[in-house]
This record gives C-alpha cells, sequence and structure tokens, in this order.
C-alpha cells in the first residue's frame, strides 16, 4: 500500500513538472508575439515599457506607415509570389528527386543521400559571393527568376530527405502491381506514390513556405529595389543607422506573419505525421 502511495505521489509530481515545463515554454515562445502586438499598435511617441499594452491609446498609424512608408503591399506581393513558386517548385522537385532516391538502395544512389545531408550543413551565406558573382554575369540579378531559383535550391536538401525518409516506408506492393499492368515510372510515381505523399507534402510545404517568406540574406542581394524585395528585406528598412522605426517595423512584422498562420492552420493535421516519418526505422 505505502509502495503504491509513493508511486501515485511520483506520477503526480512528475505530471505537475511536466505541465511546468510546458507551461515555462509556452511562455517563452509567445512572448516575442506579444512584443509584437503592444509594439505595433503604440504611438511612435510613446515612451511607455515595451511591456505594456497601449490600452486606450492603442493607434493603427504603425499598420499603415509599414503598408504606405515601407512599400510593404509590393513586398507582399513579391513574398506571395516567391514563397509559392519556390514552394511549388521545391515540391515536385523534391519528390521527383526522392524517389529513386528511395526505392533504388545502390551505392550511386546511398552516396548522392550522404551529398545532400552534407549539403544540409553548409551555412548558405558562404556561397554568397561565387552566386553573386555568376548571378551577376547571367543577368539575374533584381529579378524574380534568380531569387526563386537560389531559395528553391537552398529548401531542396532538407525537402530530399524528407520525402526519401517517408518513401520508404511506403509499401512497395502497389506499384509493383502497376508495372505489372504495364503503368511506366512517371505514370506510377503521379498515380500511385504522389497521392500517399500529403503528409510529408504539407510537412515540406508548410518548412518551405516559412523557410522562404522569412528569408532576408539572400533576398537582400540579390534584390535591390524596393519594387522586387520581398517582405524581410522590406520591414528591414524601418531600421537605419540614424534613426528606427521600432513601431513600424513591429507592424510589418504583424503583416507578414498572416499568410503563414494561414496557411499552417490549413496544414496543421499532417504536419507531425510527415514531420516524424521514418524516425522508427
Amino acid at each position: 500500500m505505502m509502495a503504491s502511495e509513493r508511486s501515485r505521489h511520483a506520477s503526480r509530481k512528475a505530471g505537475a513538472a511536466k505541465w511546468l515545463f510546458i507551461t515555462i515554454a509556452v511562455l517563452v515562445q509567445m512572448t516575442p508575439f506579444y512584443l509584437v502586438i503592444t509594439t505595433a499598435f503604440k504611438a511612435r511617441t510613446d515612451t511607455s515599457s515595451l511591456w505594456l499594452p497601449p490600452f486606450a491609446h492603442a493607434t493603427t498609424d504603425n499598420l499603415v506607415t509599414a503598408l504606405n512608408g515601407g512599400h510593404l503591399v509590393w513586398a507582399l506581393e513579391n513574398g506571395l509570389l516567391v514563397t509559392f513558386a519556390s514552394t511549388v517548385l521545391t515540391c515536385i522537385v523534391g519528390s521527383m528527386a526522392a524517389y529513386p532516391l528511395a526505392r533504388r538502395r545502390t551505392r550511386l544512389n546511398r552516396l548522392v543521400s550522404l551529398l545532400i545531408l552534407g549539403v544540409l550543413m553548409v551555412p548558405p551565406l558562404s556561397i554568397l559571393v561565387p552566386l553573386y558573382t555568376m548571378f551577376a554575369r547571367l543577368g539575374l540579378l533584381n529579378t524574380y527568376g534568380g531569387l526563386i531559383l537560389v531559395l528553391t535550391t537552398l529548401q531542396l536538401p532538407l525537402a530530399v530527405f524528407l520525402f526519401t525518409q517517408f518513401m520508404r516506408g511506403l509499401p512497395v506492393s502497389l506499384e509493383e502491381a502497376a508495372a505489372i499492368d504495364g503503368a511506366g515510372l512517371f505514370i506510377t510515381f503521379t498515380r500511385i506514390v504522389l497521392p500517399s505523399l500529403k503528409p510529408v507534402m504539407a510537412t515540406v510545404t508548410i518548412v518551405t513556405a516559412t523557410q522562404v517568406w522569412n528569408e532576408f540574406a539572400m533576398s537582400s542581394y540579390i534584390t535591390s529595389t524596393p519594387e522586387m524585395r520581398p517582405l524581410a528585406p522590406a520591414a528591414a528598412s524601418f531600421f537605419a543607422t540614424q534613426s528606427n522605426n521600432i513601431g513600424a517595423a513591429a507592424g510589418a512584422a504583424l503583416i507578414g506573419l498572416v499568410p503563414i498562420l494561414v496557411v499552417y492552420l490549413f496544414l496543421q493535421k499532417y504536419f507531425v505525421k510527415g514531420a516524424l516519418a521514418g524516425t522508427g526505422k
């Protein structure tokens, strides 16, 4: 009886510690969002603490300044175009590249998989100088094509890895049956394999869209005019050497949060399943 009581007491303590840890983690994660919201709706002349909400003095001036002064409408249009194109290309090319890596366990494919994992460890900024030089010679600077090409390439290694891990867990019986019926490789992939990739496709979509939407360094170097800049470089324009408009920058960040939040809410039921693909192997 005493051992059972001690076990229940230890279980209650472990449960309380778990919920305490979760609560602290949630508070830490939500703190930046709280500060962005309070800052975005404060007047520029408001010198009160960032932790205090604006209460009755809330204003939308920062949002208006972000949309007009920071060319945020252009930035949103550019960001949506680049993010959509990069995400679609990443999903298509990544899934097609992963299919032979998952189904054909040759030495060459194992070497290619290792190289892809190695590319994930390379910092993107380490290739900035040769990349900029090459794009300048090809005339791809300050163009949608150049930006989409770079951001898609940066997202492909992780996408190929996730697709490969997920496909290895899919049964091959349907593909073998399709091959017996005379279906070619492309038909088998598009009609049999691709419909089974919804969970990992959602994961790759969310991860890629988030990374591309928030990307700053490459976008800043490849695009040089306000008409071409996506969201992150446009929001950075509110920070200058002489003066900063923190409220407008917070307003831009708040506006930029909405599209990614909408995408995540629609795809969240697939996200965890796809993210954990292959972890049990």
